[in-house]
C-alpha cells in the first residue's frame, strides 16, 4: 500500500516549495536529493519522477564519467526497487525503470562486461520475482513485454511459452498469463506459418485450455482467450468441434457457458454454415437475459442481431 501524501504536512511542504527550483533549473544534486524524498514518501508523485530525469539527463550526467552514470543508473534502479516493494502496481515507477535501461551508458575502454546487455538481462530475473509475488500483476506482464523486445535479451518464443504455461497451470484464472500466450502466438504468426503447423499449434492450445475449461467452466479469463483461439470462425470444423465440447459441458454444467455457445453459433450463422439454429440461439439469449438481468440489454441486442438473420 502506497504512503498518503499530504502536501500541507510541514516537512513535506518546505521540501516541496523548494522543488520549484524547476523553474529556475536548479538541476543539482541537492535538488536530486529532496525528489528521492519526495518518492519515499509517496512514489505515486509523476511530476517529480518527470523532475528526477530532467534533473539527472541536464544537471548531472553532462559533469560525470561514464562509470559515474552507470553507478547513477544502479541507484535509481534501486530506488525504483524500493517502491514496487511498497506498491508493486504504480505505473509512473515501472515507467522510470524503463528509463532507467534505456540510459544504461556503453561501456568505457577495455572494460569487456558489457553493462546495458547485464542490466537487460537483470531485469528479465527482476520481473520474474515480481510476477512470482504475484503472477497477475498486469503492470509487471506488460513490462515484460517491453523488456522481451529488447535485443539484448536472448529468450525465444518456445521459452516464453513455457513460462506461460507454467503460470497457467499453477492458476488457469491468470488472465494476463492467457494474454501473454495470445501475444506471443500473435507475434509468431505475423512472422509467418503454414497451415499445418498452424493447425497442429492451435490443436496443443485447445487441449490445454480443455483442461482449464474443465476445471474452472466458470472462468471467464479462460473463455476470453478460447475465443481468441476461435476467431473469426473461419474453420468451420473447428467450430463445430468446439460448438460440440460446450454442449456436452452444458450437459454437466447448465447454464455456465451459455454466452459463449450463442457467440459461436451466430458465427455459423454468420458464415451460412447453418440456416437452422438461429431460433435455438434467440431462446439461449431469453435464458442469459434470465440468469443475467444485469446484461438484458447486450443480451436484447444478439437476439436483435439473430432476428434479422434468416432462418431457411
Amino acid at each position: 500500500m502506497s504512503v498518503n501524501y499530504n502536501k500541507n504536512s510541514p516537512s513535506i511542504k518546505t521540501r516541496y516549495a523548494k522543488l520549484h527550483q524547476k523553474e529556475n533549473k536548479n538541476y543539482t544534486p541537492e535538488t536530486l536529493s529532496l525528489t528521492s524524498q519526495l518518492l519515499s514518501i509517496n512514489p505515486e508523485f509523476y511530476t517529480i519522477w518527470n523532475y528526477r530525469r530532467q534533473i539527472l539527463t541536464e544537471g548531472i550526467f553532462p559533469l560525470k564519467s561514464a562509470t559515474e552514470v552507470n553507478d547513477l543508473i544502479t541507484a535509481d534502479l534501486n530506488l525504483t526497487m524500493s517502491a514496487l516493494r511498497q506498491n508493486p502496481k504504480v505505473y509512473w515507477v515501472w515507467n522510470h525503470r524503463r528509463w532507467c535501461l534505456e540510459h544504461v551508458p556503453e561501456n568505457p575502454g577495455e572494460d569487456q562486461s558489457n553493462w546495458r546487455k547485464m542490466s537487460w538481462v537483470k531485469e528479465l530475473r527482476v520481473i520474474e520475482s515480481f510476477l512470482d509475488a504475484d503472477p497477475r500483476n498486469f503492470h509487471a506482464w506488460n513490462y515484460r513485454r517491453y523488456v522481451l523486445q529488447s535485443p539484448y535479451v536472448d529468450h525465444t518464443w518456445e521459452q516464453e511459452l513455457n513460462y506461460t504455461t507454467r503460470k497457467i497451470e499453477s492458476n488457469f484464472s491468470n488472465f494476463s498469463a492467457w494474454h501473454q500466450r495470445s501475444k506471443v502466438y500473435t507475434s509468431l504468426w505475423e512472422r509467418g506459418i503454414n497451415d499445418e503447423e498452424l493447425k497442429s499449434i492451435k490443436n496443443q492450445e485447445f487441449n490445454l485450455i480443455k483442461q482449464a475449461i474443465y476445471t474452472d467452466p466458470g472462468d471467464q479469463s479462460i473463455w476470453l482467450y478460447h475465443r481468441w483461439l476461435v476467431g473469426e470462425g473461419k474453420d468451420e470444423e473447428l467450430l463445430r468441434r468446439e460448438i460440440e465440447m460446450i454442449e456436452e459441458l452444458l450437459s454437466i454444467e447448465p447454464d455456465r457457458c451459455l454466452d459463449t455457445l450463442i457467440h459461436y453459433k451466430t458465427l455459423l450463422l454468420r458464415h451460412r454454415y447453418s440456416l437452422k439454429d438461429r431460433d435455438e440461439c434467440i431462446t439461449l439469449s431469453s435464458r442469459l437475459r434470465q440468469l443475467d438481468p444485469f446484461r438484458d440489454g447486450r443480451y436484447q441486442d444478439i437476439a436483435n442481431e439473430l432476428l434479422s438473420m434468416p432462418n431457411n
